[in-house]
């Protein structure tokens, strides 16, 4: 197994130190275009094996794809990150361009690859990804729904003082401010629906902060968050190349579901050695679906921006 995570900054080299910890590969490559920072960072990571007791093996590249070659799946983080202040969406013009050139320098070498998306505004990158490459539909998966996820629950934790690991929920529909779709609804602690715990008005404000989750900390920091994302997207890879048809919610390509068709958005889906491999049906409500369209609109016109771009979409 081989595993190729194309961008070497914060959220890439976390990404490929939690794969190689967990050993989800024989060899993980990273590859970045700034010269000499994948192979240093591949490094410093290799350094810790005998430390942490992993034996994966880790590879650098400055923007040589031939070292990718043959790799099953491949994790694709490249492109600016949000500052203070910046949206996803105003990262659609750079990111696009970059976002497209990588994903085909890896089919050239790797054709069979599943490829993750993480780069943003990552719906619109995944959208591009799969139309303008014509890739099978199940072999491109947009990572951001397990992270928002993540951030959920840990809210949910903060207000319920509970460990973040008795609590279950789910975050649907766009990677964005005010895309995404926390399911308070649907939200558990060990079973037991929160709203038994918590009121209408501590559930609004939960979810308010899951929204603006990576605002909050791009505030903090001045720039994306790179811990949670990296642990998210490695969570993923893991129940690919282990077929452990874990649900996520994942942006994937709808025809239909959801009452959505010719977009990629955030949905509950089984995720094993194919990639994605069955959507889930969730049964929203009707205040739920209103919102989901709402986030499909919002998405699909960021979509569009592409069409001005002359990518092929």
């Amino acid at each position: 197994m081989k595993i190729t995570v194309v961008g070497a900054g914060a959220v890439g080299a976390t990404t490929a130190d939690n794969i190689a910890r967990r050993e989800l590969a024989e060899e993980v490559v990273l590859l970045d275009i700034k010269e000499g920072l994948s192979e240093g960072k591949s490094l410093d990571m290799f350094q810790t094996a005998t430390l942490l007791g992993f034996d994966t093996k880790l590879t650098g590249s400055t923007n040589n794809y031939e070292k990718t070659a043959g790799s099953d799946v491949v994790v694709i983080t490249s492109g600016l990150p949000r500052k203070p202040g910046m949206t996803r969406e105003e990262l659609i013009g750079t990111n696009a361009n970059i976002v497209k050139g990588v994903a085909q320098n890896i089919l050239q070498h790797s054709p069979d690859a599943i490829l993750i998306i993480v780069s943003n505004p990552m719906d619109t990158m995944t959208y591009l990804t799969l139309k303008s490459l014509g890739l099978p539909k199940n072999r491109v998966i947009g990572m951001g729904g397990i992270l928002d996820s993540a951030r959920f629950k840990t809210y949910l934790s903060f207000a319920l003082n509970c460990p973040p690991n008795d609590i279950h929920g789910t975050v649907i529909g766009g990677h964005g401010d005010t895309t995404m779709i926390p399911l308070t609804r649907l939200a558990t602690r060990n079973g037991v629906p929160v709203s038994q715990f918590l009121d209408a008005d501590t559930l609004k404000k939960v979810a308010a902060d899951t929204m603006v989750g990576g605002a909050t900390l791009t505030g903090l920091i001045g720039t994306s968050a790179w811990y949670a994302p990296g642990a998210a997207t490695a969570l993923l890879v893991e129940s690919i190349v282990r077929d452990q048809k874990h649900i996520f919610p994942c942006c994937v390509y709808l025809e239909g579901e959801y009452g959505q068709s010719d977009i990629c958005l955030g949905v509950p889906v089984v995720i094993g050695k194919n990639g994605w491999e069955e959507i889930i049906d969730y049964k929203l409500n009707e205040e739920e679906q209103a919102a989901f369209n709402k986030s499909a609109d919002a998405v699909r016109n960021m979509n569009n921006v592409l069409s001005t771009l002359e990518l092929g979409v």
